[in-house]
């Protein structure tokens, strides 16, 4: 055969070129013109609609690792059981299935994800996900509501929202505890991972039981460290959500820790520490000296900035009587020692770490401890949890135990398992203000936290984002929140915040719980107008469940308090101004 020749069959071009004419022919055009178009191609099939499942169905499904947005080896429901509707009035709930499932790591070592999902018979289109709290380790229940909810209005279930949660990837009832983030990937679960895992699997099957494509609204509702999983959902996947609660958030996490970390540390020196009978002195100085600041005296102190700036246990007094015990030294329950006073200042000031993490942060604002009720003799219902959460029942020492104060407990494992990696180390002797071979860790520990500042994708998008904190938090401090905010003013600009954010403070509230106002209002609800009708928040009332149970008082915006306007009942919203 000779090189370059074709190897068509001869006689090949003419058929071709025939059967090319007679086409044309037929079509009424000339051989000479273009090839002529493809025939059209077969009709295409009708698609079948998806058809929804019943909750006996979904148990067994899985969900493949592609369809999750972060990395794991896919996820398995492990039940689904109809529960029967129950309750009546704001406490009802249709029928609806109880899912649960586990979502499994990439790392072998490390725990699965757990989580829970409540599908409702009677679906609003809507999905919201519940934040933990603490060092998380439990699922939270799908059946509750937004934190400080009004208990006369339905919970998200009961309005009809699809529910879920996890246990941010391991499994731990004690929620101070921190022994596992000595695993990486469940550490990084914990910082945030989780939630992206558990939202995707939870969209995927909501999808598949109700053979939809996509919910209309989705919400994220979470207090403390819920709080900060909340702000990092509007952080870092902004696409997902329309509107988050993120209430007394532990955003800053490793700051916080540290300061938290300090306050354990001052409280435990040598006759630092206050048994109720002495925070009782406490309390009651400062409410003799301060609660009139804002007009009336009511029992809370809601001027808290220039009660701050007047009022010294070292000097104040009590029903005449000083509250520093003379000479400083301790002589009973009635003062306080030097030592005691020295302890609760310095939990009061900010904390230097004489370093700047990655975070931004060189320092941890402190709390407002010399306003707040550190757990004083009381009958309320609260007085216990309140005193756990600020000094405990015994001094902090090592070994560290769960009659000790909070932050004691939830910083000292954080200490010993996530920063040095030594179960038998003292975190009462970590050094703070001078970290030395510690610093690269807690730098790396703080670029985990929820430290964006900039939610413009999130606002875009059309996002809300509703904020509060009280004043009197010794877990979280407000401060914080308030240096978020004035950072988010910074990156966005005062207008843009103002377009989808709201910051609240509430005078003597504490963390979740608290003995002097304890506030509830329909925050879902305030939420929903604003996303779904674009009504932005106005005039909101907060109502105290159980200092004074019934009072309101104005939900004021930062840097606003409620100030007594001179007449009126003193227990109505309506007799107050938000003043600066």
């Amino acid at each position: 055969m000779t090189q370059g020749k074709s190897m068509r069959p001869a006689g090949l071009g003419l058929v071709t070129a025939l059967f090319a004419a007679t086409w044309l022919s037929a079509c009424g055009g000339d051989s000479s013109s273009s090839p002529p178009p493809p025939p059209p191609p077969p009709p295409a099939p009708t698609p079948v609609a998806a058809v929804p499942l019943t909750c006996a169905q979904v148990n067994g499904m899985t969900v493949a690792a592609a369809a999750i947005g972060l990395p794991t080896t896919g996820a398995t429901v492990t039940s689904s059981t109809v529960v029967a509707a129950s309750g009546t009035g704001a406490t009802a709930v249709g029928s609806y299935c109880l899912v649960t499932g586990t979502i499994a790591p990439v790392d072998s070592t490390a725990p699965n994800i757990t989580f829970n999902l409540a599908l409702p018979a009677t679906w609003n289109q809507k999905i919201m996900m519940l934040g933990g709290g603490g060092t998380d380790g439990s699922v939270p229940a799908v059946t509750g509501s937004t934190p400080q909810a009004d208990a006369t209005t339905a919970t998200p279930l009961g309005r009809g929202y699809a529910v879920f949660a996890s246990d941010s990837g391991h499994q731990d009832a004690n929620s101070a505890d921190s022994s596992w983030t000595v695993n990486q990937e469940a550490n990084l679960n914990f910082m945030g991972d989780a939630l992206k895992k558990t939202h995707d699997v939870a969209l995927s099957l909501v999808d598949s039981f109700y053979a939809v494509a996509a919910p209309k609204e989705a919400y994220f509702a979470g207090g403390s460290t819920g709080g900060r999983e909340a702000l990092t959902v509007a952080q870092r996947w902004p696409g997902d959500w329309n509107g988050v609660i993120a209430f007394y958030p532990a955003w800053d996490y490793t700051a916080l820790t540290l300061g938290q970390l300090n306050a354990a540390q001052v409280s435990a020196a040598p006759g630092a520490w206050m048994d109720t009978a002495k925070r009782g002195v406490l309390f009651g100085a400062a409410l003799a000296a301060c609660d009139a600041l804002d007009g009336v005296a009511d029992g809370v102190i809601s001027n808290v900035k220039a009660c701050l700036a007047t009022f010294d246990p070292s000097t104040a007094t009590l029903n005449g009587t000083a509250v520093r015990c003379a000479g400083g030294a301790d002589t009973g329950d009635t003062c306080l020692s030097d030592a005691q006073i020295a302890a609760v200042k310095s939990m009061n000031s900010p904390v230097p770490f004489n370093t700047t993490l990655a975070s931004g942060e060189s320092s941890y604002p402190g709390y407002n401890a010399l306003v707040a009720d550190l757990g004083i003799p009381s009958t309320s219902p609260f007085e216990g949890i309140i005193s756990e959460l600020a000094l405990g029942s015994v001094a902090p020492a090592f070994p560290i135990t769960t009659s000790m104060m909070f932050d004691a407990q939830i910083s000292g494992s954080w200490t010993q398992y996530t920063v040095v990696g030594d179960a038998t180390y003292d975190p009462l002797t970590f050094p703070i203000s001078a970290p030395g071979a510690f610093t690269s860790r807690l730098s790396y520990l703080s670029s985990l936290d929820a430290i964006d500042t900039d939610l413009t994708p999130f606002a875009a998008r059309g996002g809300k984002l509703l904020i509060m904190h009280g004043t009197a938090d010794v877990t979280v401090s407000p401060r914080a929140t308030e240096f978020y905010f004035a950072k988010m003013q910074a990156s966005m600009g005062v207008n843009a915040v103002e377009g989808f954010t709201r910051f609240y403070e509430i005078p003597g509230f504490q963390h979740a719980f608290s003995t002097v106002f304890n506030p509830s209002w329909d925050n879902l609800t305030e939420l929903e107008q604003w996303v779904e009708a674009g009504t932005a928040p106005s005039n909101e009332v907060v109502t105290d469940t159980l200092g004074v149970p019934g009072r309101t008082r104005p939900l004021c915006v930062y840097p606003t308090w409620p100030k007594y306007s001179g007449s009126g009942d003193v227990n109505l919203a309506a007799s107050y101004t938000c003043s600066n």
